[in-house]
């Protein structure tokens, strides 16, 4: 699930003509990788020039071209020359910080949506952006090393499967179902955390706890982000009809926008739980605080009456000047009685605070009746 760590980028957003193809001076190069396939053959090779893709774009069946790597104005700019794509389109491929999108041009569609990886620990997301023609199918990847697709790789590289023989908008929907189902070993993740942290929680409540509440909740949010605009793009494609899109394709694309709900639901109940777990945790913050205050009040109100006490026979006036000023000074037994009085006292107290139930749980007996 995890992949390799990735560099920041800073969004120093440049303002020029709309259409322009401007390029992160931090983004890596470019490296292409083709699958060209049909029934019964396939070639898949790495092009170091776009020379290959000139002479055989229209002679295979399904033509994949998978760019991983944005560095590259120059070869963006010659690609979208060659397949007559449109330069909003190839502006929104490196612009990085697209919403999931669905938008129709003639003769093919283009679509953004957001691939997820982890990094330093935390979920991230990494742009993916497909162009699906009649025979071609084009995907630009941001770079960061590894991703979701190689299971549809290696499902091309068998000759008897339903992707060899299918066409360039199947071949779409796979990596879009391929970015849909990897998110949910995230969410499974995210979900044992939460379980954790809910006996962390109820056991022993810490500033780590919340730390670890907050986390999860800004990768869910993350997910969020990356999902609801996905399920809304794809719904526009099960209804409207497309010339690129086939009925038979959109019956896979509809299990693909029952992922998404899945994927919605998923989110939406761990963020209620993530949210229940900050209550919880506020809750026991707040119970062990009322403890506290119960145990310092108990051992102030026996104090209290005892300190009374202590500070009226403090005083020391003198008896010889008086019959009224303390005679208890002067007893043979007066230190152990008011020590006795004392103790009483306090005995008195505590036994009071347990009949209320305020200290030593106080249990109620349970009688057996026998059978009649």
């Amino acid at each position: 699930m995890s992949r390799s760590k990735k560099a920041r980028k800073t969004n120093t957003h440049v303002w020029t003509a709309a259409g322009t193809v401007t390029v992160d001076p931090g983004a890596p190069p470019p490296v292409m990788d083709v699958f060209a396939f049909d029934s019964e053959e396939l070639v898949e090779k790495r092009l170091e020039n776009i020379q290959w893709l000139q002479h055989h774009k229209d002679k295979y069946h399904v033509l994949w071209v998978n760019v991983d790597g944005l560095g590259d104005a120059g070869l963006i700019s010659d690609i979208g020359r060659i397949f007559n794509l449109h330069k909003l389109a190839l502006e929104d491929v490196v612009q990085v910080n697209q919403r999931p999108k669905v938008d129709i041009y003639d003769g093919y569609l283009f679509i953004t949506l957001r691939m997820l990886y982890t990094h330093e620990g935390r979920v991230d997301t990494e742009q993916l952006s497909l162009f699906v023609g009649k025979n071609f199918l084009l995907t630009f990847q941001e770079g960061i090393p590894g991703d979701c697709l190689e299971s549809i790789r290696e499902r091309l590289r068998k000759v008897s499967t339903r992707l060899r023989s299918g066409s360039a908008d199947f071949l779409a929907y796979s990596v879009i179902d391929a970015v849909v189902d990897g998110y949910f070993p995230f969410l499974e993740h995210l979900g044992e955390r939460l379980e954790t942290l809910e006996n962390e929680v109820l056991l022993q409540p810490c500033k780590e706890v919340v730390r670890g509440i907050h986390d999860i909740k800004r990768d869910l949010l993350l997910i969020r982000r990356a999902v609801w605009p996905l399920r809304e793009a794809i719904n526009p494609l099960l209804r409207e009809e497309t010339p690129v899109i086939t009925p038979e394709t959109r019956v896979f694309l509809r299990d693909c926008y029952d992922h998404c709900i899945q994927v919605v639901d998923l989110v939406e109940t761990y963020r209620e739980l993530g949210s229940s777990l900050m209550d919880i945790y506020l809750s026991s913050l707040s119970n062990k605080m009322n403890e506290v205050m119960k145990v310092l009040t108990m051992i102030t109100t026996i104090f209290v009456p005892l300190t009374f006490i202590a500070g009226v026979y403090g005083m020391n006036f003198n008896t010889e000047k008086s019959p009224l000023n303390m005679p208890e000074l002067n007893a043979h037994y007066g230190y152990p009685i008011c020590l006795l009085v004392m103790a009483l006292i306090a005995a008195v107290e505590l036994w009071f605070f347990y009949t209320r139930g305020w200290i030593f749980e106080k249990r109620e007996k349970v009688h057996s009746h026998g059978g009649p």
